[in-house]
């Protein structure tokens, strides 16, 4: 298993999405904040585990979907908080692009670094547990813009949001035909 290949045949999925999208709406996300963002993301990690609870669906859009789409809004987050409001909000297409790969480099960097000291523990976890540590990540979000963005000693927003990108990385790795 070569988990670099993985990670990017993900990513390359979710890189194509984002980019139609962006071609559909433009970079009509420039006006969500940050908790919006994370209620975003909040919406499919609650879908993905009423899902998984209730073991039955009655909307099309699959498990693997929702995924990809917390991998994308993971990836605005960390677009938002880079950019400023003198930044416009109509971005070209070309320069997303470029810093939509930035932010996934940044998120696959730490993903090697990881699996360098826990040993790929993650490919021993469950979808279940991947979900709960994404909505984790979302409250711990939460209690950060709470506290006006600032941590004591733990990190912050932007480490939250890489973790949660590679947390459903991983979901959607370990499940069968997810990047399709």
């Amino acid at each position: 298993m070569d988990t670099n290949r993985q990670y990017e045949d993900v990513i390359s999925s979710c890189r194509d999405i984002f980019m139609k999208k962006t071609k559909d709406y433009g970079t009509a996300w420039r006006v969500l904040r940050t908790i919006s963002i994370v209620d975003q993301i909040f919406i499919k990690a609650q879908r993905i585990r009423t899902i998984q609870e209730k073991k039955q669906q009655k909307v099309a859009d699959d498990i693997a979907a929702e995924f990809k789409g917390i991998i994308n809004y993971a990836v605005i987050g960390l677009l938002q908080l880079q950019l400023t409001d003198k930044d416009p909000e109509e971005l070209e297409s070309g320069l997303v692009h470029t810093l939509f790969d930035q932010q996934v480099q940044q998120a696959q960097q730490l993903m090697q670094d990881k699996n360098h000291d826990y040993g790929e523990a993650w490919r021993s976890m469950s979808q279940e547990s991947f979900v709960d540590l994404i909505l984790m990540k979302l409250q711990r979000i939460r209690q950060i813009l709470a506290n006006d963005g600032k941590t004591l000693m733990s990190e912050g927003i932007d480490a939250n949001y890489l973790d949660i990108i590679n947390y459903a990385v991983f979901a959607l790795i370990l499940m069968p035909k997810s990047v399709s």
